[in-house]
């Protein structure tokens, strides 16, 4: 810290400013790609600095919620502190460097705090995906190449997808104009026609005849396992 930074103006003085704790004084930030075997130094945040602020808001056993993957260092560090833990991420390259990342720790990986905290290996994760709804019909329509392909994906949408509620299906088909308009901007179109905020499957709808079809019985029982609503 430059020592402008450590000054403050008080009453036209300058005082030092002083630190209320060292809590974060051994945390070193220019060594993480030793940590996880995983390669991804860019965005790594440290275990150290992890396992301080775990450290600080929970007790071995409870569970800590992390939003964003990135490349697994919370739920790592959250295993390794003998925490249980939720870690949620939708890209793909991200996934696979988390799930890497978790069974090298099962395996006793000796980065981070493992030396701190005594880590010996162990443990489990169960690894699950979303449901997809509206987020199936995305990626056909990203993937189609031809004007064909996009309207077979366009009449499967008429069946079963979720709208956006501004939405005028008659409108669309009746337009003159869309013959003429070329793949990608009759993609775009259809693509802003669905309704994002139903990408995925609620838990709720489990349960619902025309979902609950779709489901093998062992997804079922997990899901209601999982959501503590059974006793699988």
């Amino acid at each position: 810290m430059f020592l402008a930074e450590r000054l403050s103006n008080v009453d036209g003085k300058l005082m030092y400013q002083q630190k209320l704790s060292t809590l974060w004084d051994n945390i070193q930030y220019n060594n993480l790609k030793k940590e996880g075997s995983v390669n991804f130094p860019a965005g790594k945040k440290p275990e150290k600095l992890l396992s301080n602020i775990i450290e600080l808001s929970t007790n071995p056993g409870d569970i800590v919620m992390n939003f964003f993957g990135g490349s697994g260092s919370t739920a790592a560090t959250a295993m390794k502190m003998r925490r249980r833990f939720i870690t949620i991420e939708q890209i793909s390259s991200q996934i696979r460097l988390i799930k890497k990342r978790l069974q090298n720790v099962i395996h006793g990986d000796n980065h981070g705090v493992s030396n701190e905290v005594n880590w010996q290996g162990g443990g489990s994760f169960v690894y699950a995906e979303l449901m997809e709804k509206n987020m199936g019909y995305l990626k056909d329509l990203e993937n189609a190449t031809t004007i064909d392909e996009l309207n077979s994906v366009y009449q499967r949408m008429k069946q079963g997808a979720d709208y956006d509620f501004r939405i005028d299906l008659s409108k669309y088909e009746n337009d003159p104009e869309r013959k003429s308009m070329s793949l990608e901007d009759q993609k775009e179109l259809l693509i802003k026609m669905l309704n994002k905020n139903q990408l995925y499957f609620n838990e709720d709808n489990i349960d619902d005849a025309d979902v609950r079809d779709l489901i093998s019985d062992s997804d079922y029982q997990f899901n209601k396992s999982f959501y503590g609503k059974g006793n699988a």
